[in-house]
């Protein structure tokens, strides 16, 4: 197999330089292990200066990722406490609307019977206000 066959394919730009970028990190890793098992086995020089390992771009660590994770999870709890709450609120509306609707009705009828009787006692008192006619002898 050639490095052709098993690098990204065209049109993966960003997996390319992720995939070159973990095989330096590995390439340093297995550089670091061989010579730290050749100091094992003999004496430390003493100008050794250890490679440092540096972190792929845009790499976040176990602690930043489970931070990430339990915010995650967080949120999704506060929007499964706010949507039963939204849903008990709605049940509540429902209720109050069914109480509302005769309530309604009442106040209608209470409000056309009082329409009723004031044309009533409008008619009677415009009766009274009119003088008798005069008797025409």
């Amino acid at each position: 197999m050639s490095e052709q066959d098993v690098g990204p394919k065209a049109g993966q730009g960003q997996g390319n330089l992720v995939s070159r970028s973990v095989e330096e990190f590995v390439a340093q890793l297995r550089g670091f292990t061989d010579r730290a098992r050749g100091l094992a086995a003999g004496a430390v020089p003493s100008g050794l200066s250890l490679p440092r390992l540096p972190s792929p771009p845009g790499a976040l660590s176990a602690a930043q990722l489970g931070a990430i994770a339990s915010a995650v999870r967080g949120q999704r709890r506060q929007i499964e406490a706010m949507s039963a709450q939204l849903q008990a609120f709605d049940a509540q509306l429902a209720v109050f609307e069914r109480i509302l609707e005769p309530l309604l009705e009442w106040s209608s009828t209470w409000a056309r019977l009082e329409e009723s009787f004031a044309d009533v006692v409008r008619g009677s008192s415009s009766d009274r206000d009119v003088p008798p006619p005069a008797d025409a002898t």
